[in-house]
């Protein structure tokens, strides 16, 4: 998403009663303007409703009414004009297409033409001062006419408009724009010259509407800051209407270039009308409680019509317009999908062909994927019924083998082997992709919170006798009170699904714990790993607890009870840490950003850079990840009650308030409260690199905020008094999560300290927080062992038929548990493309440069700067951290250097860097 002015749409449709406002017919009274054509006038006159600025009734006593004028917006006679005007001169902006096709060319050509003649873009100027005569902003209008200029950026051109303007006209406050032309176009910044305080910016960034699609002209407000209370007389009015305007109704089916942002359920996951197999429960609600999305408003499935109907790939699901991807994103992500399309074309082709979707035999298979491709067997090709196939691969071949290879990741790169080491997976709990699992093991014996009715005793199968056994000599109260167990716990989470989950084909898993120990040396290691299925008729207790062992038997166990662990996390890394905690829990706030906060509050200049392209991106996951059938199920182990899981982890952990970094600290162990300490937390283990470099990317944002809110909140009663503020901090509660709104934990929002702990969350869950979880999957996952994504077979026990197989061979039966050659290589093409930074990627140390377009104060553009000046002590910081021999997590022979958190980065997959926002 770009950065976005709210747009006027359709109201007519999409409001059925504005109270307040009126309307009139645009009167070409104001403006020094070339007459339109008689037919394309007598249109202005009879169908163009424009928006008007009415004096509110708390800005004037005597503005009951708006008064209908034929003098037009501005309310001057045509002789105060002649006898008294300035010229002034807009400088309109566009952005055209990177690549166009023929037609498009043809089309600029006509539009360069009509807007020459001046009968393609309306421009209306609106004065922040009352206008005596009609209550409402002062206005002139004209027409953009003549010859397009270029601009220094090759895709960027200019046209101008000139008004004749009254020596009592004030400072223009916002402009409407109506676009005449046959199709939309992209505005970049409207700026007006020749005033006494020098020129007037109007940034925009945004797509401007076809009067063909919707009558109704947009607003674009100057790049000032007000709250609702300090909103300039003349445009006080247009600021409610625009908010208005982008809310809807509630009814119909969204259209691609509308701007309305509404929720809804997730009703869209499921396809019930397919397939009976693709039926999928509504999230939201009671029995499922989840955040809301974007609502569509498309026709309800005819076999169930709590569902929405879905649109499949290629075309597009409704975002609000200016949440689509830019081109340069789209092109970017498109290349992804492409790459990913022959990384799973080419193993689904060679499994049809073979009859069959393999396992991987031997690790060198896996190697072949990074050293050598996916080729085909040429008497695979012989086949004629394949001979389209084959002519296909053929054809991809002959372009490009290196398309079917996939870069090494990172975590074998340096060490092939590193994988298969303990200490490396536990290393990886602290400094991997998800490292927000790990928790202080505060006592034992360790117990359920599950109903024993249904799923057994409570108790775990880990006593102290056996962790005792695993601490060299160390008490286990020794252990416990010097802050050395540590547990990573799935059971609660898992076992309610674990039986329908192993009712699925080739899906086996565990409900797992895992106990790791802090060593006085400063290692982290696994010694204990429980792994439990639901009680059955025979046992009450199906727990097994395992341990590394030191004969060859329990080593190969041992790797593959790390490998179930591993596909746990996994799991629950994608659903519920990556998707909802940071993607889903995040579009809430967009829409409630979009919908109460005007472009011109404070609040929503401060967050819009951290809302760039995110419903985007969910929306494409709702259509290709985590809907029914899609990649996530087809990949994960919870297959179609992946996102069932993901609502019950809602249901039963998510917390507003524990979102921040050191609260989410504490409430898992890893810090203690010390007000000495920056954030006002002590890490229990210095070398846990997501929390230590975390807490400098927060503590950096706090600051941030603080600053940012003291500075447009400095009133007495300013928080309580900002009427856009509350409704959005309600909105947010009652609407957008709205499952939990009752719950006594959310934040008052009555002082600014409160203010400034909810946007430091919020920025810090697009920000900080999902580059933290987001860019490493390639990077750690890309290697199958390393990161299963699903495991197909339980261990085996000796009472098992295929117990002689494994001992015979281990390697074999260790490989065949693991994702297919086809759900691995599809996995790692979605792996990649979701840790691919994007050309036009804009990052948390580039804050101040996208923050001076919307912002022109001096002092508040001080404070943006000194926090990405902030963010580069923080990288060196950070770079000083890596190269410190002290901290093992981050440093030694093989170790790749935790820089998930650096805050910069260049485009590709390069395990680092912070965007501003969720764009991937």
């Amino acid at each position: 998403m770009l950065t976005s002015q709210p747009r006027i749409t359709n109201l007519s449709s999409d409001i059925q009663h504005v109270p307040t406002f009126r309307r009139s017919e645009t009167i070409n009274g104001g403006g020094k303007v070339t007459p339109f054509g008689h037919g394309f006038r007598s249109t202005v006159r009879a169908n163009q409703k424009s928006i008007r600025a009415v004096i509110s009734s708390e800005d004037s006593k005597t503005a009951a009414n708006v008064v209908e004028t034929s003098k037009g917006r501005n309310g001057l006679s045509d002789s105060s004009l002649k006898n008294s005007g300035i010229e002034v001169k807009a400088v309109i902006t566009i952005r055209k297409k990177m690549k166009e096709k023929l037609v498009d060319k043809v089309e600029d050509q006509w539009e360069s033409f009509m807007n020459g003649i001046g009968r393609g873009i309306l421009i209306q100027l609106i004065s922040e001062v009352i206008d005596p005569v009609t209550r409402s902003g002062k206005s002139v209008e004209s027409c953009v006419r003549g010859l397009a200029k270029p601009s220094n950026h090759p895709y960027v051109v200019e046209y101008a408009a000139n008004f004749t303007v009254p020596n009592d006209f004030g400072r223009p406050g916002a402009i409407l724009i109506t676009n005449f032309l046959d199709k939309e176009f992209y505005l970049v910044e409207i700026v007006v010259h020749n005033f006494s305080e020098g020129p007037q910016f109007f940034p925009a960034n945004t797509w401007i509407h076809s009067r063909k699609d919707n009558p109704e002209s947009r607003i674009i407000f100057k790049n000032q800051t007000y709250l609702p209370s300090q909103t300039p007389p003349g445009i006080k009015d247009l600021r409610r209407e625009d908010l208005l305007s982008i809310r809807g109704n509630g009814k119909g089916e969204r259209k691609l270039h509308e701007r309305i942002y509404d929720y809804a359920v997730y009703n869209d996951l499921g396809n019930p009308d397919k397939s009976d197999e693709l039926a999928r429960p509504v999230l939201g609600g009671k029995e499922r409680p989840y955040p809301r999305r974007c609502r569509t408003g498309r026709p309800p499935m005819k076999k169930d019509p709590s569902c929405e109907s879905r649109i499949e790939k290629p075309h597009p699901v409704y975002v609000p317009r200016d949440e689509a991807f830019e081109e340069i994103k789209q092109n970017t992500f498109s290349a992804g999908r492409l790459k990913g399309l022959l990384h799973n074309l080419i193993p689904l082709i060679a499994a049809t062909l073979s009859k069959s979707d393999n396992p991987f035999t031997c690790f060198s298979e896996i190697d072949k994927l990074y050293n050598d491709g996916i080729v085909l067997k040429d008497d695979d090709q012989k086949d004629a019924k394949n001979q389209f196939a084959a002519n296909l691969m053929n054809q991809v071949f002959t372009v490009s083998g290196k398309l079917l290879k996939y870069d090494t990741p990172a975590i074998i790169k340096r060490d092939r082997f590193s994988w298969l080491r303990d200490n490396e997976f536990a290393r990886q709990a602290l400094a991997g992709v998800n490292p927000v699992n790990i928790e202080l093991l505060r006592e034992l014996p360790i117990l359920s919170k599950l109903d024993p009715a249904v799923y057994g005793p409570p108790d775990s199968a880990i006593t102290r006798e056996l962790i005792e056994q695993e601490l060299g000599g160390m008490s286990v109260e020794e252990a416990l009170e010097s802050k050395r167990l540590f547990i990573l716990d799935y059971h609660d989470m898992l076992l309610p699904f674990i039986g329908k989950m192993n009712s699925l084909p080739d899906r086996k898993a565990y409900a797992s714990r895992t106990i790791f120990f802090h060593t006085p040396r400063g290692i982290m290691k696994p010694i204990i790993i429980e792994l439990s299925l639901p009680p059955s008729p025979t046992s009450q207790t199906n727990k097994r607890i395992l341990s590394h062992g030191h004969d060859a038997t329990m080593h190969w166990v041992w790797k593959q009870a790390k490998a179930h662990v591993c596909s746990n996390d996994a799991g629950f890394h994608q659903l519920v840490n990556h998707w909802l905690r940071t993607h889903a829990c995040m579009e809430p706030y967009i829409i409630a950003t979009n919908r109460q906060l005007s472009s011109m509050h404070p609040i929503y200049k401060l967050l819009h850079p951290h809302m760039r392209y995110t419903l985007e991106i969910n929306a494409l996951a709702r259509q290709n990840l985590i809907n029914g059938g899609g990649v996530i199920e087809a990949c994960f182990s919870p297959g179609k009650y992946a996102m069932e899981l993901s609502s019950a982890a809602y249901k039963s952990m998510w917390r507003f308030d524990l979102e921040a970094l050191p609260a989410d600290l504490i409430r898992r162990g890893m810090a203690e409260e010390d007000p000495s300490m920056p954030c006002g937390v002590k890490l229990v283990i210095e070398d846990y690199p997501y929390a230590a470099d975390g807490l400098l990317i927060w503590s950096a944002i706090e600051d941030l905020v603080k600053s940012y809110v003291d500075h447009y909140y400095s009133e007495p009663n300013s928080i309580t008094s900002d009427v856009e503020l509350q409704a959005w901090w309600n909105e947010i509660k009652n609407k957008g999560h709205y499952d939990k709104k009752d719950e006594p934990w959310w934040p008052k929002l009555n002082t600014k300290e409160d203010l400034s702990g909810i946007l430091t969350i919020i920025i810090w869950i697009a920000s900080g927080q999902h580059a933290a979880i987001n860019f490493g999957q390639y990077p750690f996952g890309g290697y199958v062992p390393n990161r299963p994504t699903l495991m197909r077979k339980l261990i085996p026990r000796e009472e098992d038929s295929t117990y002689e197989k494994f001992l015979y061979h281990p390697e074999h039966t260790f490989l065949s548990a693991l994702p297919t050659q086809l759900q691995a290589t599809k996995v790692m093409a979605v792996q990649d493309t979701l840790s691919t930074h994007s050309p036009d990627e804009e990052y948390l140390n580039q804050l101040h440069h996208v923050q001076s377009t919307s912002i022109k104060d001096p002092e508040v553009l001080k404070i943006f700067q000194r926090f990405s000046s902030r963010l580069e002590e923080i990288e060196q910081i950070i770079n000083e951290r890596n190269k410190d021999i002290r901290l093992k997590t981050r440093n030694g022979a093989g170790i790749p250097p935790y820089e998930l958190l650096l805050p910069s980065s260049g485009p590709g997959v390069t395990g680092r860097g912070i965007p501003n926002s969720i764009s991937i």
